[in-house]
C-alpha cells in the first residue's frame, strides 16, 4: 500500500450519493488537481522503489477532458436474495454483497441513466435459479446502449449491433465481449503524444502486442508502413478481422496467437525497424512474456507500454532492466476519482545509451 500526504489537503463535493460505501472511487472528496498530484506522487513511489539506478522523468498526470461522465462501459452485479429482492449495482467497499445504485456520476450520461431500466430489464429475464449475474452495459459514439450477462450467448453481438467509437477518422468497432479502454474521451490526447513520438517512419514496422480489436493499428495508421496485430482472445480477434476489412487496411496482418508463441517467429522474418505496443492487462506481463522481450531486445527498436496498474508496471520494468532502458514516462488519467492510472512508458535497448 502506497500512501500520500494528505494533510490539510483541500475538500470537495462527492457527486454520487453512494460514495464512501461503493467501493469504486476513491478522489470524488478532493479537487481534480489534487488527485492528479497524489496519483503522480504514487505512481513515481513505486517505480523510483523499482528502477533506483534510474534516473527516471515523469512527466505530469495527462487529465481526462471528462473528470465525470467519462465510462462508456459499466460492470455491475446483480444479487437475488432468499426474499426475492434485486439488488444491482457495485461491490462494496469492506464487505460482500451489492451497494444498490441508481445512477453513477462517472459514466457517460446514457449508461448512467439507463440503470433504473437495466434493473427492469434484467429481473424480467432473469431466471428463477439465478442468484448472481455480472452484467456489462455499454455505449458508443452513436448513443445506443446494448447491455448482457443473463446467459451463455448475452455477451454475443451481430456485427449490425456493434459499438464503435472514431480514432484517427476510422470507426473502431468493438463489441459487449470485447476488452476497450473505458474512457473514451482521452484517446485523442493519447494518440497525439503516441503519433508525435520520434519513433515513426515510413519503414518502420508496428507489432500490437496485446492487440485486442485494433485501436492502436487504427489509431496509429499512417505512421508505420505495415502492422503486425497478435492477440489470442477469439473475441477480440473477431472484431479485429472485422475493422481491418471493413476500412480495407491492407497494410494490417492479424494473427490469432499467444504473443509468447509467435513474436520470435514474427521477428526473424523483419525486414527492417520495428516498434512494439504492449497493452496487457492490468496483472501486468506473464514472466514468459517478460522474458521473450528481454530476448528481443536486439530486434525491436522501440518498445511502448501502456499500463493500467503501477505495481504491475514498476515490476515489469525492473524484470527489464537488462535489456532496456526506459526513455518517457507519461501517465494519463483514464479513470478519474478511481484509484486507477494509465502509464505510457518508452522504451529503447539499452545499449542505446
Amino acid at each position: 500500500m502506497h500512501n500520500t500526504s494528505e494533510s490539510q489537503s483541500p475538500a470537495a463535493e462527492p457527486r454520487c450519493p453512494y460514495f464512501g460505501e461503493c467501493g469504486g472511487c476513491l478522489y470524488q472528496d478532493v479537487p481534480y488537481q489534487e488527485e492528479l498530484r497524489r496519483k503522480e506522487e504514487i505512481l513515481r513511489e513505486i517505480l523510483q522503489e523499482a528502477l533506483p539506478a534510474q534516473d527516471l522523468s515523469i512527466r505530469p498526470v495527462e487529465a481526462s477532458p471528462r473528470e465525470y461522465h467519462y465510462r462508456h462501459r459499466l460492470d455491475l452485479r446483480l444479487l437475488k436474495t432468499r426474499e426475492q429482492k434485486i439488488f444491482v449495482g457495485f461491490s462494496p467497499k469492506d464487505r460482500f454483497g451489492v451497494v444498490d445504485v441508481e445512477q453513477c456520476p462517472i459514466a457517460m450520461g446514457a449508461v448512467s441513466d439507463f440503470i433504473p431500466e437495466l434493473k427492469r430489464q434484467a429481473a424480467a429475464v432473469l431466471p428463477s435459479e439465478y442468484r448472481l449475474a455480472n452484467l456489462v452495459v455499454r455505449c458508443g459514439d452513436e448513443g445506443r446502449v446494448h447491455w448482457g450477462g443473463i446467459g451463455k450467448r448475452s455477451l454475443r453481438q451481430q456485427p449490425e449491433d456493434y459499438l464503435w467509437t472514431e480514432v484517427n477518422g476510422l470507426k473502431v468497432y468493438y463489441a459487449l465481449d470485447t476488452f476497450f479502454q473505458a474512457n473514451l474521451s482521452i484517446l485523442p490526447r493519447l494518440f497525439e503524444v503516441i503519433r508525435r513520438m520520434p519513433v515513426w517512419s515510413p519503414d518502420v514496422t508496428f507489432l500490437d502486442l496485446y492487440g485486442g480489436v485494433g485501436l492502436f493499428c487504427m489509431g496509429l495508421s499512417g505512421r508505420y508502413g505495415r502492422a503486425v496485430l497478435i492477440e489470442d482472445s477469439k473475441n477480440s480477434i473477431q472484431l479485429a478481422h472485422y475493422n481491418v476489412l471493413k476500412h480495407r487496411l491492407n497494410d494490417i496482418t492479424v494473427i490469432e496467437s499467444r504473443v509468447e508463441d509467435v513474436l520470435d517467429k514474427v521477428l526473424t522474418e523483419l525486414t527492417g525497424p520495428a516498434v512494439a505496443m504492449i497493452d496487457p492487462p492490468r496483472a501486468g506481463l506473464s514472466a514468459e512474456a517478460r522474458a521473450m522481450l528481454n530476448a528481443a531486445g536486439g530486434r525491436i527498436g522501440q518498445l511502448l507500454y501502456l499500463s493500467c496498474q503501477p505495481e504491475a508496471l514498476g515490476r515489469d520494468l525492473r524484470e527489464l532492466a537488462g535489456t532496456w532502458r526506459v526513455r518517457e514516462i507519461i501517465p494519463f488519467d483514464f479513470f478519474p476519482k478511481t484509484r486507477h492510472l494509465e502509464t505510457l512508458v518508452r522504451l529503447s535497448p539499452a545499449g542505446e545509451d
